[in-house]
């Protein structure tokens, strides 16, 4: 049974404790009333409370009714239901970004506002294995490292947890039929307007049929592999970053000398490493830039200076190289 399973997941990543109190995205869409009905009927057993947050994003003419239909599932089982409305193409175009990440920011910042609201401490997503797969692909088209082959974690920083992680598509299907759940469809994903579309209608599809009928199962393997050694080499990352480590106050300064003789890909990380530990975040910064970085430590070129992003600095001076926030 699908309930066993999820259950089995939940234990092997450690995603739910007893007394958690958990924020469930909701689309109304098959993978997220999924979920939900799951976790309300695991809420004893599990010793949880539960509360749904649901975005309309206004595109679809659907929207508004697909909001009616989630209300009401949430009102029949008795769970309280967050709703918000927002217009995201017009949000997108004033901010001169796509509708996919600007809809990804508003669901997430949401999702957040509703965990503080309620008390919560965990936010539940309806990401599954295909999900996942296809993550992984559209990270390879992208040049991708080891993290990449990631594809979705099951759980991330403690609070955003994915208990469908390992479950197909079609078991979740499958269980929306039995359970009568009535989930509603979205339409706009048959069309292959965005990449994620295209992977998974025309990509995955495509290799299934000539060469892999498996290709999800297959893909998650990797995707665990590279975990595994993701977080092996995220150990060795810290282990040495702090060895290295001179100061870390206003700047970072790290040992010029130590640094040099680190393997290529171990600098690479630490560099990465550092620059999150200075700004809490590495987006924006490409290969090139840390490759750059590199470069200039191994010259020990003290006259100049590079910014990966516009918001850090690094130069190196005197046998030690800094990290500063501008």
């Amino acid at each position: 049974m699908l309930k066993d399973d999820v259950c089995k997941t939940i234990r092997k990543y450690n995603l739910i404790q007893k007394g958690d109190r958990i924020v469930v995205g909701v689309s109304g869409g098959p993978d997220s009333i999924c979920l939900l009905h799951i976790l309300y009927n695991l809420k004893e057993e599990l010793g949880i409370e539960i509360f749904v947050a649901h975005i309309n994003h206004m595109i679809r003419k659907v929207a508004d009714s697909e909001t009616e239909y989630v209300k009401e599932f949430c009102n029949k089982l008795g769970i309280e239901c967050f709703v918000k409305k927002e217009d995201i193409i017009q949000l997108s175009k004033k901010e001169k970004k796509g509708t996919e990440e600007t809809g990804r920011e508003v669901r997430y910042n949401f999702f957040n506002e509703i965990l503080e609201k309620t008390n919560s401490n965990k936010i539940a997503t309806a990401h599954n294995s295909n999900d996942k797969a296809e993550t992984v692909i559209l990270n390879i088209l992208r040049g991708s490292g080891i993290s990449g082959l990631k594809g979705i974690e099951a759980k991330r920083e403690e609070k955003y947890i994915r208990p469908l992680i390992e479950t197909d598509r079609t078991v979740i299907e499958e269980y929306c039929k039995e359970n009568n759940l009535n989930p509603k469809y979205d339409e706009s994903n048959k069309e292959n307007i965005y990449n994620r579309n295209k992977v998974r209608n025309e990509i995955i599809p495509y290799i299934k049929k000539e060469f892999n009928q498996n290709i999800i199962r297959t893909i998650n393997r990797l995707s665990d592999v590279a975990t595994e050694e993701d977080e092996y080499l995220k150990k060795i990352t810290k282990e040495t970053y702090e060895e290295i480590l001179e100061k870390s106050e206003n700047e970072i300064i790290l040992n010029l000398k130590k640094f040099n003789i680190l393997e290529l890909v171990i600098k690479r990380r630490i560099i990465l490493y550092t620059i999150n530990e200075v700004l809490h975040t590495t987006n924006g910064v490409e290969k090139i830039n840390i490759d750059d970085v590199i470069k200039m430590c191994d010259k020990n070129i003290g006259n100049k200076y590079l910014m990966p992003t516009k918001q850090i600095k690094i130069y190196v001076k005197r046998g030690k190289i800094y990290f500063i926030k501008t």
